[in-house]
């Protein structure tokens, strides 16, 4: 664990202690795949408080922890709050990938910890937010690259958030990470076990290194720089013991 690491884990262990301490509820920021692993290998040292994650909607990849006193089990929410960006004039639209929005959102000066994911649906976006940026991000994000745009903010809780996925069938050896990825990114399996045993890699916002791990029906894998799927499972076995198997690539 370098320097960096270790100054989250301490920050998280402190967080904890004061909630501990004050008996108040605190945040964390929203924490990427790297920190997620983080937190996930700290719990134990905050064993002694509550805690929970969430990222605006289920299976979000950013996602803020809470640590929470017995008193408050039931009064609280998140501080997540969701903004539809959509083209001013649909007809004068231009392509906006998840880069275009993000950079849109950073070069107003906001940190990278305070925005969670942004879902693209079409010609629109939904970014999660932390909830005291939404009125600012609403007010002055008017342009991304030649695109006029309005934003509006709108309620997470009723907004199906369905990512674009495409489904990916494939016959392959064995259920490991590496030969699952291999299908998906379309790369040898030797080419990817950089990224595996690098630290780029991760299973439902677990650190895997290990190229042999095999994965579990559900299982979402993210791959930093990549992106991720979701790996649905085995449809059937074939003659030659290989497998035909599902998965969704998010896209």
């Amino acid at each position: 664990m370098n320097k960096e690491d270790e100054l989250f884990k301490k920050r998280l262990q402190d967080l904890s202690n004061v909630s501990y301490r004050r008996d108040s509820i605190v945040f964390t920021d929203f924490m990427n795949l790297n920190e997620l692993n983080i937190f996930y290998s700290t719990k134990k040292e905050f064993a002694f408080i509550k805690w929970e994650l969430f990222g605006g909607y289920e299976h979000a990849e950013r996602q803020m922890a809470v640590f929470l006193p017995e008193a408050f089990y039931h009064t609280w929410s998140y501080p997540i709050a969701c903004i539809k960006i959509a083209p001013g004039n649909i007809k004068f639209a231009g392509t906006l990938t998840h880069r275009d929005y993000l950079g849109a959102i950073l070069n107003l000066g906001i940190e990278r910890s305070k925005i969670g994911d942004i879902i693209i649906q079409e010609k629109q976006a939904f970014v999660f937010c932390h909830e005291s940026l939404c009125d600012f991000i609403v007010l002055e994000l008017t342009k991304i690259k030649h695109t006029t745009v309005k934003c509006n903010r709108i309620v997470a809780e009723f907004l199906d958030v369905q990512p674009n996925l495409k489904a990916i069938q494939g016959t392959i050896a064995s259920i490991r990470l590496d030969t699952v990825m291999a299908m998906v990114l379309n790369g040898s399996r030797s080419s990817l076990v950089g990224l595996i045993e690098g630290g780029k890699v991760f299973v439902n916002g677990k650190l895997i290194t290990s190229n042999g791990y095999n994965l579990s029906a559900e299982d979402i894998v993210s791959v930093r720089g990549q992106g991720r799927f979701k790996y649905k499972g085995i449809l059937k076995e074939t003659k030659k013991n290989k497998f035909l198997i599902s998965v969704e690539q998010y896209i």
